[in-house]
């Protein structure tokens, strides 16, 4: 199977074995990286394309005659039109579960930092401070424990299971969201739970019933000392709504993994305000060595068990069954 990687950079190859992913592809060509304007020539001859976050839409996917499969380096597949793949016969498959240790583990490392205020403390001995101090120790930032505190999760798959298990080896309380229109059993409606929660985690997909969930009206409905984590996707919190709320101390504090624009520009209004209230990583809890070399090994297993005939076992989208 002819195979073109549209953006392998995105997945730091240098430190991973992608001898698995070159070997099920009779032909695999790589680019670091790809505009849009590049994309219809590069992939015109290709039976599969692996895309993390490049864009192909219903001109890009006709004019490849002869595409197959397309595998999104990616858990999201908002980059794919998917009703042009369906029409077009073009199976599309994603990777799924591969960064959850990763993801829960960036999630736990923004929220210790915002429970200890870790990173004022080593700001703090690196301007002096400590050194300046008439004590053994410095006090100047409040210092809270996760026990006893109670954690509200939005998003209940796999990352979501996996910080709740963590969440509990603290002592924390763990309540799971029902989305909006997608309440069940077990699970408080979101504007239910909001009012109970001293953390609130995202962790759903980005989709239209879950952009600008957490706007002005919804983040006001948090405690006044909660914090916000989103590790989801940046649109699910409206921006402008969040710097608002921290400034008015609506909430109490901020971590995002995700920004609506990515990369953020310059004068990004979250990343100007340099708030001593919001700490923001850049988009890399999915990026742990292990997490990257999963997500290498499932593109390969996908594209072998298409061309072999076996189910795509991380399929999103099969264009030949109903949608």
């Amino acid at each position: 199977m002819r195979a073109v990687f549209l953006d392998l950079q995105t997945i730091r190859p240098t430190d991973l074995d992608l001898t698995a992913l070159k070997s099920t592809c009779t032909e695999l060509t790589s680019y670091d990286s790809t505009t849009p304007a590049q994309v219809i020539e590069r992939i015109k001859n290709a039976e599969c394309v692996i895309s993390n976050k490049v864009y192909l839409g219903q001109a890009e996917l006709s004019a490849a005659a002869q595409l197959k499969l397309i595998c999104v380096a990616a858990t999201g597949t908002n980059n794919v039109d998917l009703a042009a793949a369906h029409a077009l016969g073009i199976t599309v498959c994603n990777a799924q579960s591969y960064s959850t240790e990763s993801v829960a583990q960036h999630t736990f490392s923004l929220l210790l930092m915002l429970a200890t205020n870790m990173q004022h403390y080593v700001d703090d001995v690196q301007n002096g401070a400590w050194s300046q101090s008439t004590m053994f120790c410095l006090l100047n930032h409040p210092i809270v424990e996760l026990s006893g505190k109670t954690l509200g999760i939005i998003g209940y798959g796999a990352i979501g299971q996996r910080v709740a298990h963590i969440a509990k080896a603290f002592g924390m309380r763990v309540l799971i969201a029902g989305l909006p229109g997608r309440e069940s059993a077990g699970r408080l409606p979101l504007d239910a739970m909001l009012p109970e929660c001293d953390v609130v985690s995202i962790h759903c997909p980005l989709t239209e019933s879950t952009k600008n969930l957490f706007d002005h009206a919804r983040i006001r409905k948090m405690k006044p000392n909660a914090w916000l984590i989103n590790v989801g996707r940046g649109g699910i919190v409206n921006e402008t709504d969040l710097l608002t709320a921290l400034k008015e101390k609506t909430i109490a504090a901020a971590a995002l993994d995700v920004l609506a624009q990515e990369p953020p520009a310059a004068d990004h209004l979250l990343i100007n305000a340099k708030r001593h209230n919001l700490l923001i990583t850049p988009h890399n809890a999915w990026a742990s060595s292990q997490a990257r070399q999963n997500l290498v090994r499932q593109i390969a297993e996908n594209i072998n068990h298409y061309r072999t005939g076996a189910t795509v076992r991380a399929i999103q989208y099969n264009c030949n069954d109903a949608t």
